[in-house]
């Protein structure tokens, strides 16, 4: 394993990790989900399962995180963890490990970012997993979390939330978020997705709601396949709910 820091295009540092295979027969990036960071224990799972079957695996913390990055959660927003996600991409192009096509797997707003990347530049993509997703910036706020907090977010012009993989630190989110969440929406081209696409949800995700995951399941017209994980939340931190998170990975990376 090797970390490293690297310049986004706003010459912010954003700390990288590479766990690189002797040999690799790939490459594959992983991203976390809105306030996430790149140890957490299911990033580490899907980063662990690529390098597994033998790929490099690049995971990192974007900025404005909770993460080594540069940036204050406070200003995160989608767009900033989209083009994160680029400029890591850009970076490893000038790397000796780089190869074509890569797997992209991300998890929540980390899922919408790695693909809306795929849509973008679909002839780079081995796989696409994107878990727990973000599937749009509408459906977001459908969701049973956000409507209980929507109103007083914008009433005052922040989110106020502890954070369930560090707990005391207390996570403060401006309401100029919503707005540009909600310029993003992968279903109008899933469709034109043809690599294989992994999809995984909890059934208690509250977040990213099973029937979300379901409208975009439907609309794509490649190799696909949605594994619920039963009793898990949005964010996978049970053992036994890592433990199939891992062999769901395993097995599909086996058949790509």
């Amino acid at each position: 394993m090797q970390k490293i820091f690297i310049p986004n295009r706003k010459n912010q540092k954003i700390a990288v990790i590479i766990d690189q295979s002797e040999n690799p027969k790939g490459l594959a990036f992983v991203m976390h989900g809105l306030g996430g960071f790149k140890e957490q224990p299911h990033i580490a799972t899907f980063a662990q399962s690529f390098q597994d079957a033998g790929y490099t695996a690049v995971r990192f913390d974007t900025t404005n995180t909770f993460g080594e990055s540069d940036g204050s959660y406070e200003d995160a927003t989608t767009t900033n963890y989209y083009e994160d996600l680029e400029d890591v991409i850009g970076w490893a192009k000038t790397q000796t490990f780089y190869q074509e096509p890569f797997f992209l797997t991300g998890h929540s707003l980390g899922g919408i970012c790695v693909a809306l990347y795929a849509e973008k530049y679909p002839e780079k993509i081995k796989g696409l997993a994107p878990i727990s997703t973000v599937v749009s910036g509408k459906l977001s706020y459908e969701s049973p979390k956000y409507k209980k907090i929507a109103k007083e977010w914008e009433r005052t012009g922040w989110r106020v939330t502890e954070s369930s993989s560090q707990p005391g630190l207390i996570k403060r989110l401006k309401w100029s978020h919503t707005a540009d969440r909600l310029k993003y929406d992968l279903l109008p081209e899933a469709n034109k997705l043809m690599i294989p696409v992994l999809m995984i949800v909890g059934d208690q995700d509250d977040s990213t709601l099973l029937e979300h995951q379901k409208i975009l399941y439907d609309i794509l017209n490649c190799p696909k396949e949605l594994h619920i994980i039963k009793g898990a939340p949005h964010t996978f931190k049970d053992p036994n709910h890592l433990k199939e998170l891992k062999e769901i990975f395993d097995q599909w990376i086996k058949k790509i």
